[in-house]
């Protein structure tokens, strides 16, 4: 899908493992999880390649805690604030609409099969087939690059292990 405006970082980011649980809103991360972005955060931290300037997230507890634990651990002064349209079940178009007036290096912190579909809209245009699989607390860089959104990098926790 092609997007109109300056150059742009965008970092698709799966929240990390959370416990089960009956409220699917409230669920946090597990200990897991928090293995899962502290490899991830390292990772980033030493490559150098990760700078949102902003970090959205669902209202979903495992989602906050996911982008609040990752700015923590790469000592980020960026924003975070919950948005809405992040939530699994999200149409990945409310999105896509919001970047199309962004210019600046962001972070979004969702969920699957949302992000997956997200990435698939605007990389390939297409979101109904996603040809992007994001797993639990990966990261997918994308860069806006006239007008096209292109794939950077893709890094997954069990790569770093």
């Amino acid at each position: 899908m092609e997007l109109e405006g300056a150059p742009m970082q965008l970092y698709l980011i799966r929240h990390a493992h959370a416990l089960d649980g009956e409220d699917d809103e409230a669920r946090p991360l597990s200990g897991k999880g928090r293995g899962q972005v502290r490899r991830v955060a390292a990772f980033l931290r030493t490559s150098g390649a990760f700078a949102p300037e902003e970090i959205w997230h669902s209202p979903l507890v495992r989602a906050r805690q996911t982008a609040e634990l990752l700015a923590r651990r790469l000592t980020l002064a960026a924003p975070r604030r919950a948005v809405a349209g992040l939530r699994p079940e999200d149409d990945p178009r409310l999105i896509v609409r919001r970047l199309a007036r962004k210019g600046r290096a962001l972070a979004l912190v969702g969920h699957d099969p949302h992000l997956s579909a997200l990435a698939s809209l605007l990389v390939a245009g297409v979101a109904v087939s996603p040809v992007f699989a994001l797993k639990k607390c990966s990261v997918l860089a994308l860069e806006r690059v006239a007008g096209r959104w292109v794939v950077r990098w893709h890094v997954t926790p069990e790569l770093l292990a």
